[in-house]
């Protein structure tokens, strides 16, 4: 079986590139983008998307992208470009030179940003350093969020995720630690807004009927895990490293997985991210999943994702055993 998300988690990849530790203070942390994850073909296609978009936006202006790394760093595009999306002026020198001033502008630019996002600065995945620094990862972590804010129709890449490696300088030495980061969600219906998602209405139109809903598919998942000696307890809890998704899985379509494709015991956010993408991947090679599923939020024990993946199974395998006080009826 394929998987887009497999990756080798078990030991640091020789070709990663990590600074020196004396470069890094004490408790420093520094993220670096995987080398290979740059020959992504997804990833490569959403570097392209954002550069037409931001062309396309600049060209009156007479300003040309060619490299999101290089040419967003001073803050002179974005500032260009956050006037022209949202319509404000900035009191900020055109053209700054020096370092000093490149900072100074960059960080009015962002601040600016962040209040049409209605951002915190500390709840981003970017700062001023950072994107000063021309650290490709934020610089994309930062488009994205402007291009879902102010262009959300703009047809961006689905379920973009790169490996990286955080080195981190501690009094033993250079500690690393391997990870997946998501840069876009996962976006499994090509028009998620013409289906009613159940889920959506019951949270907001029935909140009482959710535990009832929860038991009845605790009851469906204990029933067909009871073999492989699996039992259920916390909905909110149990399915976020995936392993019991993938068996449940198995177990109701029939499939056989080898051990190798998944982490029986994964020890890492980053194992779980891949057991969990595998069983998105199963569920939409069933054509079962048909609303946008974001793993992260599976993995973060968010109810409400992690009931909808549970209800594409139940509703094809017990949707007629389903009691009628726990029904989840939505509006035509």
């Amino acid at each position: 079986m394929e998987s887009d998300c497999i990756y080798n988690l078990l030991q640091l990849p020789t070709n990663v590139e990590a600074r020196p530790v004396e470069e890094l203070a004490q408790g420093e942390k520094k993220k670096y983008l995987q080398p290979d994850s740059r020959k992504n073909p997804k990833f490569e296609e959403l570097q392209k998307v954002l550069v037409e978009w931001i062309n396309s936006i600049l060209f009156r202006e007479h300003i040309v992208v060619q490299n999101l790394e290089e040419d967003l760093f001073d803050g002179l595009v974005l500032h260009h470009l956050l006037q022209k999306l949202a319509s404000i002026t900035l009191e900020v020198e055109e053209i700054a030179l020096t370092a000093s001033n490149q900072k100074r502008k960059l960080a009015v630019v962002l601040e600016a940003l962040h209040q049409c996002l209605k951002l915190e600065e500390n709840s981003t995945k970017w700062n001023m350093e950072s994107i000063f620094n021309k650290d490709l990862l934020s610089t994309l972590h930062l488009l994205v969020a402007m291009a879902k804010h102010f262009q959300p129709d703009l047809a961006l890449p689905a379920n973009v995720q790169v490996e990286v490696v955080t080195t981190e300088s501690t009094k033993n030495g250079l500690k690393t630690v391997k990870s997946v980061e998501q840069i876009t969600d996962c976006n499994t219906d090509s028009d998620p807004q013409s289906k009613v998602d159940i889920f959506d209405e019951l949270f907001k139109l029935a909140p009482e009927k959710v535990n009832a809903v929860k038991e009845e598919i605790v009851k469906f998942v204990n029933k067909n895990m009871e073999r492989l000696g699996l039992s259920v307890k916390n909905i909110d809890t149990q399915f976020a490293d995936g392993v019991i998704l993938i068996l449940l899985i198995g177990q109701l379509e029939g499939y056989f997985l080898n051990l190798k494709d998944f982490f029986l015991t994964p020890s890492s956010p980053a194992e779980m991210l891949h057991n969990v993408n595998l069983a998105m991947d199963l569920l939409k090679e069933g054509d079962l999943l048909h609303y946008p599923v974001n793993p992260e939020d599976i993995i973060n024990g968010d109810t409400k994702a992690t009931l909808r993946v549970l209800y594409s199974l139940f509703s094809k395998h017990k949707k007629n055993e389903i009691p009628e006080e726990t029904k989840i009826e939505v509006g035509s």
